[in-house]
């Protein structure tokens, strides 16, 4: 009886398209999630943030967006993909303990 019913749903999975919202895979989906509800801005990176900034003194906002930005997206560019590459080894690690 339970089989049945998860052979239902696995189907059901299956064959509806899946919201991910921006992301392409469910492991990203799974990170915009986890980014969302564990805030990553500890004191260190508080600091190299208002270095930057300092670095930036005096520079039209407008210049200091070119710079804060693509710095940002880098971050989180890279914060990404530790994430997903830590899920799969993480997955990875579990199958071969099996």
């Amino acid at each position: 009886m339970i089989e049945k019913y998860i052979q239902a749903l696995k189907k059901l999975a299956l064959s509806d398209g899946l919201n991910l919202g921006d992301a392409d895979t469910v492991l990203e989906m799974r990170y915009e999630c986890y980014n969302e509800n564990h805030p990553y801005d500890n004191e260190e990176i508080k600091a190299d943030f208002n270095e930057l900034y300092r670095q930036m003194n005096g520079m039209p906002l407008r210049e200091m967006d070119k710079v804060i930005y693509p710095v940002c997206k880098l971050c989180r560019d890279h914060e990404k993909t530790g994430f997903v590459e830590g899920i799969k080894i993480g997955i990875r690690l579990a199958n071969e303990l099996v």
